[in-house]
């Protein structure tokens, strides 16, 4: 099992009597998932459990409790309290470290943020301004959503890999019937699959039908 801080120093932070010099924190941990929760891992390595904030792509993701698991890791470093927050995908680590540039953005915030769209969707969302779907975020009011396309438009590289799906997905209407599908409890893929099957190249429809013929997708 391994514990990596990026560099061959002590993985935990070093403050002077004053509190102002920090070393280097945790960057990388590697070992084996104890217990597993939506917004929660417990990684054990070396005999020690890490209790580490994920957000719920990264907890879908995760293998079983038990088996072994690495994890990109943002230490958040406070006068009180020092946290850990994981992800598996390096990616998603770096979009949470630039949405905590953003004023009246914090690490609890950005992880609940990051929980509610898929990392690719959410740049695709911030290059294009599109507020409607920002505020639709779990936490996530107007004048945030405004704030993050502000700061990080330019900020943000083109989501590679981004689904079909999904950049088609741009009428109102289709994002309140993958809306509703998420608030049922599917998974974001699964509902734009089901949308794109009932739209299945035909004329704009209703909400209604659209939802009908959608939901009845998801039920085969």
């Amino acid at each position: 099992m391994e514990l990596d801080t990026g560099a061959a120093i002590p993985a935990w932070t070093v403050l002077d009597r004053h509190c102002r010099t920090i070393a280097p924190m945790i960057a990388h941990l590697r070992g084996t998932l104890l217990a597993k929760h939506p917004n929660q891992a417990i990684v054990e390595t070396h005999g020690v459990g890490y209790d580490v904030a994920i957000s719920v792509p990264t907890f879908t993701e995760m293998p079983a409790a038990g088996a072994e698991v690495a994890l990109h890791i943002h230490t958040h470093v406070r006068e009180d309290a020092l946290s850990l927050y994981g992800f598996l995908r390096l990616p998603e680590k770096q979009l949470f470290e630039k949405l905590l540039t953003v004023s009246g953005i914090g690490p609890k915030l950005a992880i609940t943020i990051l929980s509610g769209m898929p990392a690719d969707e959410m740049v695709g969302a911030i290059r294009g301004g599109d507020l409607a779907r920002l505020t639709r975020i779990p936490g996530i009011g107007k004048k945030t959503a405004e704030r993050m396309v502000l700061e990080l438009r330019d900020k943000l590289p083109a989501p590679a890999g981004a689904s079909e799906t999904s950049a088609r997905l741009a009428s109102p209407v289709e994002e309140d019937v993958i809306s509703a599908l998420l608030n049922l409890g599917y998974q974001r893929a699964a509902a734009d699959k089901a949308l794109l099957a009932a739209r299945g190249g035909k004329s704009p429809q209703s909400f209604e039908v659209l939802f009908r013929e959608a939901l009845g997708s998801l039920s085969k």
